[in-house]
């Protein structure tokens, strides 16, 4: 069997991962990848870069199955144009990729279907916004790029000037470009996040192990936000009334309104949700597994990863069941010097044998026999243990072994 990958973060080295251990899987093509996926068992790197070069590469190698990563190919309807080519790919299609790539779409379908979320109001003018932040805010509050911002979207402005200048810098100095030419301003919600990711093949859905990721570039929650700088699997906050909540009132729900809506979803739906006095809401969807949460999931399931895409696409996901090793997990992501702004590139990573430690790796790459690195967030380092004291202990003793200029990470990916 050959797969097709498309990605090039820590999230689809850790998918490569997983699915080469599938014994019917002979070859992954990964385009266009990393330096983790260039050397990952049964992985090659390809260098493609549009759809319709995943297309032609998808036939002229007879591939079995493509996965899709990251957001913006499904967003862009990548799933719409493989079916219209007879190609297998697992991952939602660009209706229903609308809930990640609007987010005034997913809030108002959030709305129509009763879905717990904080109160919000939507705008396309920058004086309607503001005179909004003027007349009806308390602060703190949120404000939210419409569309795809690798991320970095969202913002907590905790007084009037600041909620001013986030309007000013995504819809006049349009520094998302089109993503926020449209935005949301909403409830500030208190409590500690999840996110908890799903399968579904538009039937049934199954809710993956919880995690926590950590968004903010600094320890404490401090600094602008990130792609993410580490995650814990499972999240401790997510107690069984947490998750029992979750399903009744936000997952079952969703699965309801989307076929309502006549929206087959066939892929991971993923739940960023609050936990607050009043129990979970929900913050966002995204319609892709979540990085860095993937890297921290993916080592504690049990089952086949390949088996479970196969079950989604045939409509066959009521005859499985989850299976997860009894572990917690952690990862922590190395970043480079200036991330989450303009980040260095083009530094020699130096890595000593690691104990206990597993790689994913994302911004870097091989150039003239040196790993370097290639972007912001360079490499994920992940462990495992009994107990998630036991999992960081190892994780940062195993950072130790690890080095390139500038690099910096979170010490208490932990809390």
């Amino acid at each position: 069997m050959k797969i097709l990958l498309i990605g090039s973060g820590g999230r689809e080295h850790a998918l490569a991962w997983k699915m080469a251990k599938n014994k019917k899987v002979t070859k992954i093509y990964v385009a266009p990848g990393n330096a983790g996926t260039a050397i990952e068992h049964k992985c090659e790197n390809v260098s493609l870069y549009s759809s319709d070069e995943y297309v032609k590469f998808a036939k002229a190698n007879k591939i079995d199955l493509t996965v899709v990563g990251p957001e913006v190919p499904l967003v862009n309807g990548i799933v719409d144009l493989f079916k219209k080519n007879k190609l297998k790919i697992f991952g939602p299609n660009k209706k229903a990729a609308q809930l990640e790539g609007s987010k005034v779409f997913a809030k108002k379908f959030m709305e129509k279907y009763n879905i717990p979320t904080a109160k919000f109001a939507s705008f396309t003018n920058a004086k309607f916004a503001i005179k909004y932040l003027k007349d009806k805010c308390d602060f703190p509050i949120v404000i939210k790029a419409d569309g795809l911002a690798a991320g970095k979207g969202v913002e907590i402005c905790h007084n009037l000037k600041s909620a001013i200048n986030c309007i000013n810098e995504f819809m006049v100095k349009n520094i998302f470009k089109t993503a926020g030419s449209k935005v949301i301003i909403e409830e500030f919600l208190e409590g500690p996040e999840a996110s908890i990711i799903c399968i579904t093949d538009g039937n049934t859905i199954h809710p993956f192990i919880s995690s926590k990721d950590h968004k903010q570039v600094f320890d404490n929650d401090k600094g602008p936000n990130t792609g993410g700088m580490g995650a814990i699997c499972p999240n401790p906050y997510v107690t069984k009334f947490i998750s029992n909540a979750f399903i009744k009132e936000i997952m079952l729900p969703t699965l309801k309104g989307l076929k309502k809506e006549k929206i087959d979803f066939i892929g991971f739906i993923f739940f960023g949700i609050m936990i607050t006095k009043k129990g979970p809401k929900l913050l966002e969807y995204n319609v892709r597994m979540g990085d860095p949460e993937t890297q921290s999931i993916l080592p504690l399931l049990k089952n086949d990863l390949v088996d479970l895409f196969l079950k989604a696409l045939n409509k066959k996901l009521k005859d499985v069941k989850l299976f997860w090793e009894k572990k917690a997990s952690i990862n922590v992501v190395l970043c480079s010097k200036g991330y989450p702004k303009k980040a260095e590139i083009n530094k020699e990573i130096e890595i000593k044998k690691l104990k206990n430690s597993k790689i994913f790796f994302a911004g870097s790459k091989f150039q003239q026999n040196k790993l370097t690195t290639t972007g912001g967030r360079v490499l994920s380092v992940i462990s495992t243990g009994k107990t998630l004291l036991e999992a960081t202990k190892k994780v940062y003793a195993d950072i130790k072994n690890i080095n390139f200029s500038g690099m910096h990470y979170r010490k208490d990916i932990d809390k």
